[in-house]
């Protein structure tokens, strides 16, 4: 295998990326290129972890080694090949003590083992991937802690609208106006980096979920029925914000409950979906009581055999959903919904620290509410505080007036999603 050539046109391919026309991720904040531990970054496919990467060692002027796993060249790769890969790399960059690994899953089995040698000999490594339990079993089994994780989702709000060039931080009615037509797009279209600017998105996405099920999954579990999970993918995809009871779910998709347990989890893994489990104090029903949410609203609508196009209010709950889990902290911090019985509900229960921070509300319209969606939004956070005893109460809305409500001693904050989103103050 010619390695010289391989990571010489890789190289190229690294380097003419245009700095200029890339917008500030807040991933990129958590990659310490001092750090002795591997820097991580792991996610949805085509979600920007590469360029992430790529960015950060490009714009810190260090000498650095570039290996990208996800390429045909590399498909027959041998474990005793990545020796030579080393010295390739030494041969073209001279003693270089950095390395950037995209998407290392690929090379399995070993690929911990290698990781762990580098360590061992002090270099610096930045790794990415797309499988969250290849990465993270192997990881806490082969580095022990040596390793900083850092989860990559799409393009935020925020991140989208420094895309496009939109204002994010001014009040002006040109300003608010444009942040609004943004948002209504970022309901549909979503934040995958690469169709920002494309009208023609659907059949990309369609291809990326696809790819997700065959590749991310199917050819990593070595799953048969390939039917059978991308029947559920699409079912789940087709009722985000809903909750579900796995014991239920088996019965729709006609499947067995641990079989739809491990393709669940599957999805999860692969970062084609995200949980939101039930607030409760029985472990047993956070595990079979929860919500899920598209780690990309595109990929709601985007999908086989769609249900429609899906509400603007569930667009909006799952946009919410994913940005209260970029703010908080994966190692300390949790998001649940809560919910008793019929008499009340609240989308988000933010918990930080062991702490419950926040109340959350979604709907879309609250222009003119009406009793019932007065009562069910408003008094289902009261009723929620009283439970829980958590009293900083938020209801995010799309249409509708800002402002704070009151009832009885329960202070409401209702602010537009726009802002909410850029957190504006």
């Amino acid at each position: 295998m010619d390695f010289k050539r391989i990571l010489s046109d890789q190289r190229v391919e690294l380097e003419n990326l245009d700095l200029n026309a890339l917008v500030p991720r807040i991933e990129e904040q958590h990659i310490n290129l001092n750090s002795k531990l591997a820097q991580i970054i792991i996610g949805v496919r085509r979600s920007g972890k590469s360029t992430i990467c790529q960015k950060v060692l490009l714009e810190s002027g260090i000498k650095f080694g570039y290996v990208n796993f996800d390429d045909e060249n590399f498909i027959d790769l041998k474990p005793e090949q990545l020796n030579e890969i080393i010295e390739t790399l030494y041969r073209l960059h001279g003693p270089v003590e950095y390395f950037f690994f995209d998407e290392i899953q690929n090379v399995k089995d070993v690929w911990p083992l290698f990781v762990n040698r580098l360590l061992r000999q002090g270099k610096r490594l930045v790794i990415t991937g797309s499988n969250a339990n290849l990465l993270s079993v192997e990881l806490a089994t082969h580095l022990t802690g040596r390793y900083h994780q850092i989860e990559n989702f799409p393009f935020s709000f925020k991140e989208y609208c420094n895309m496009l060039g939109i204002d994010t931080e001014h009040g002006t009615t040109l300003s608010i106006g444009l942040r609004q037509k943004a948002l209504d797009e970022y309901l549909i279209k979503g934040g995958m980096p690469e169709i920002v600017y494309e009208h023609e998105y659907s059949s990309y996405i369609k291809s990326l979920v696809e790819s997700i099920i065959t590749k991310d999954i199917c050819k990593r579990h070595n799953i048969r029925n390939v039917e059978g999970i991308r029947k559920l993918a699409n079912h789940v995809l087709d009722i985000v914000g809903q909750e579900v009871q796995t014991n239920e779910l088996a019965k729709k998709i006609e499947m067995t409950h641990p079989t739809i347990n491990n393709y669940l989890k599957y999805l999860k893994e692969s970062y084609l979906i995200r949980e939101v489990p039930i607030f409760s104090y029985k472990n047993l029903d956070r595990q079979k009581i929860r919500k899920y949410y598209a780690i990309d609203v595109a990929f709601m609508s985007n999908h086989d055999y769609a249900f429609g196009s899906t509400g603007l209010g569930w667009r909006l709950e799952n946009v919410v959903a994913l940005e209260i889990m970029r703010r908080i902290n994966p190692e300390s911090d949790q998001v649940f919904y809560l919910k008793k019985n019929k008499s009340y509900e609240v989308d988000f229960v933010v918990v930080k620290s062991n702490h419950i921070s926040e109340l959350i509300q979604v709907t879309y319209d609250f222009s003119n509410p009406s009793t019932k969606l007065y009562n069910r939004e408003l008094m289902g956070l009261v009723k929620g505080s009283e439970a829980l005893g958590c009293d900083n109460l938020t209801l995010i809305i799309m249409e509708g007036t800002p402002r704070v409500e009151t009832i009885g001693d329960k202070k409401i904050n209702i602010v537009k999603a726009s802002e909410w989103l850029l957190a504006i103050e």
